[in-house]
């Protein structure tokens, strides 16, 4: 298997039968051309990964192959090729996107090492490549599930958003309603795709630490600061920043911030000039930003400068047809990653999915199928595979004292209601009948009388 496919464009015959000898021994398959126009049929045909090209070509030269190879695929890595004394030429075809560029007569050592750079530059381009590919399919809308009109419009927001040129986003809802998710559909399917996207949970930096690592800082602006360091925002330049949780930025942060959003320029700690950035700021919270600017803990022009365009993740207790889905959804995800049979719903372990309030969101619920996935066998979920606190909450009363369960219209039969509850707490209690009837709030005796009565000992 040869290292790489180099293509020779050069109308000098002994210049390329030299090449492709010495290259052939390095361990290259070598492609040659005398011509730039029959160079560039061969760099259409073959896909060479190296294209060495010889700037003073006969007909269409060196130059113009370059843009014409250039413009069919924009990643192409080409190599000049200059006569003695030919460097500034050689220098306008870097500008015009060439690798690199050697003189002639050949040094074959320096012109291997050039190759090999190239190879690796060629290789880390690929593997970003394949993972910008993985990203952009992990964060498509097709991930933002749901059919509840609350999800279809927030999707529909989403999209105009990606589209647009907004730079400033709000997303606020509880924990784990997929505020994070969110941030990345809109950056991966946006014109800022191919650049960062990097994320900055502000509760998890002390405030001493934030300001540098957002900003950055010079050699010598404090103690231990023995070079410069570019901040999370220079690194995102181009792309999206994501600050979670900022409802716990401190307020001198928030100034600074609130530069950056407005005039796009900020300085470095310790830093003199000042530094012009292109970021899209897409910032999440769980907390009412509103409570918090009226009670001094967030600057008020801060909160509307980002609350430009607001987006409101619903909890999944107020979308309950999208459970399913999302069960489904995460079903597919978890028998590929694990490797197991996909995996059905027994009717009781859906009435159970369905009732529950998630006060933990789609995370929850995700974390539910996926520990149902790792700790039980068999190609169905029962009740008895879900975690306690959601199969015992589906027999409890809320905290007010209020009923959990509302009665029909149409009325409903008191006995069978007391059956099922008492089946439900014998399989909760995994048959223990103490358990049971602590569950229901009933003696022993109580409880042994009722399954007596419904002829379930």
């Amino acid at each position: 298997m040869s290292l790489a496919k180099i293509l020779v464009v050069d109308d000098e015959r002994i210049i390329t039968d030299s090449l492709k000898q010495g290259l052939e021994k390095e361990g290259y398959d070598v492609i040659t051309a005398s011509s730039g126009e029959e160079g560039l049929e061969h760099f259409r045909i073959e896909s060479p990964d190296i294209t060495l090209l010889d700037i003073n070509l006969p007909g269409m030269d060196g130059i113009k192959v370059l843009d014409a190879i250039k413009k069919f695929d924009k990643d192409a890595v080409a190599v000049m090729i200059t006569a003695y004394g030919g460097v500034d030429t050689a220098v306008r075809a870097m500008k015009l996107g060439a690798y690199d560029y050697v003189e002639k007569p050949f040094d074959l050592a320096r012109l291997n090492i050039i190759l090999k750079k190239a190879l690796e530059t060629i290789k880390l381009k690929r593997e970003v490549r394949q993972l910008r590919g993985e990203q952009q399919e992990k964060y498509s809308f097709d991930n933002i599930v749901g059919e509840s009109e609350a999800v279809k419009k927030i999707a529909a927001l989403a999209r105009k958003i990606a589209e647009s040129d907004a730079t400033t986003i709000l997303i606020q809802g509880e924990s784990g309603t997929g505020k994070d998710l969110m941030a990345r559909v809109i950056h991966f399917n946006s014109s800022r795709a191919d650049k960062a996207f990097i994320e900055i949970t502000c509760t998890a930096l002390p405030e001493t630490l934030i300001e540098s690592e957002l900003f950055g800082y010079e050699k010598g602006a404090f103690t231990d600061a023995k070079t410069a360091k570019k901040g999370m925002v220079e690194l995102a330049d181009g792309g999206t920043i994501y600050l979670d949780e900022i409802g716990d930025m401190k307020p001198s942060t928030q100034a600074k911030l609130l530069r950056v959003i407005e005039e796009k320029t900020f300085k470095r700690i310790g830093g003199l000039s000042d530094i012009k950035v292109d970021v899209r700021v897409i910032a999440a919270t769980n907390k009412d930003l509103q409570e918090a600017v009226k009670s001094g803990d967030f600057r008020e022009d801060l909160y509307y400068r980002l609350k430009v365009i607001p987006i409101y993740m619903p909890p999944l207790r107020g979308r309950k047809e999208d459970i399913i889905l999302l069960i489904k959804r995460f079903i597919k995800v978890f028998s590929r990653e694990l490797r197991k049979n996909p995996k059905e719903l027994s009717p009781e372990a859906k009435e159970i999915l369905m009732n529950y309030s998630w006060p933990g969101n789609v995370r929850e619920l995700k974390n539910v199928i996926e520990r149902v996935f790792i700790l039980e066998e068999g190609d169905i979920i029962l009740s008895e595979h879900l975690p306690k606190e959601i199969t015992v909450t589906a027999v409890r009363s809320d905290e007010g004292g209020k009923s959990a369960f509302t009665l029909p219209y149409e009325g409903v039969s008191l006995e069978n209601i007391e059956k099922d509850f008492i089946r439900q707490a014998l399989q909760i209690a995994n048959g223990n009948q103490t358990k049971a009837a602590k569950l229901l709030g009933l003696s022993r005796d109580a409880l042994r009388y009722r399954m007596q009565k419904f002829d379930l000992l």
